[in-house]
């Protein structure tokens, strides 16, 4: 397949394009700054670009079978950011005529699942609090998902981890694993290539964890 890549410098998007390019996929990967991209391999080609541009992107996106962002908020203070860099990528998509995208969320954006005991749901209550903002930010990037025409899927990881690649994980359509506390962000990055060609997984949330 031909991919794009968008956060591809941030630790689910550096493996995505790793993952794609030892699989044999042709990788787009759009950053701001390409030093900072240490991943390197037949197929892979670097776009430095403004991501708050729409004009910019297009070329980027044009022809390609699927598009992956690991944009998001990597704190507090950047709360805001998934929601305004989406929109300026769906544009670039929606002119482009691509339709297949995923994104990444968070767990606690999904259903509680049935079962979750007392101290998870208030441990779930205490990180929504202190995290408000950043979830009411990746909340609004979902409805301009919801509310687009591409064939988006919604993944939403729990606490991410810096851990290898295991390939051995939980995802729920529709939900979260149940007592899905962890997952490592290059098992994230494997759950969205699997899911990219998977068609239960359109214009869904995807819970995915150990």
């Amino acid at each position: 397949m031909q991919l794009t890549v968008f956060g591809a410098t941030g630790g689910i998007g550096r493996e995505i394009v790793t993952q794609a390019l030892a699989a044999g996929h042709r990788v787009t990967a759009v950053v701001r700054d390409p030093a900072r991209l240490a991943v390197t391999g037949a197929g892979l080609e670097v776009v430095r670009a403004d991501l708050t541009d729409v004009d910019a992107l297009r070329p980027a996106v044009a022809g390609r079978d699927a598009v992956l962002s690991g944009l998001g908020p990597r704190s507090r203070k950047d709360a805001g950011v998934a929601t305004r860099l989406t929109r300026t990528m769906l544009g670039a998509l929606e002119a482009e005529g691509v339709r297949r995208l995923l994104v990444v969320s968070a767990a606690p954006l999904g259903p509680v699942p049935e079962g979750t005991g007392t101290l998870d749901h208030m441990v779930r209550g205490l990180v929504s609090a202190i995290l408000k903002h950043v979830y009411a930010d990746l909340r609004e990037m979902e409805a301009e998902l919801a509310r687009s025409a591409t064939d988006w899927t919604v993944v939403r990881p729990p606490r991410l981890q810096d851990k290898p690649l295991t390939g051995s994980y939980r995802t729920v359509v529709g939900g979260n694993p149940l007592k899905g506390r962890f997952i490592g962000r290059a098992d994230v990055a494997h759950a969205m290539l699997a899911m990219t060609g998977d068609p239960g997984t359109v214009k869904q949330g995807v819970g995915v964890a150990y």
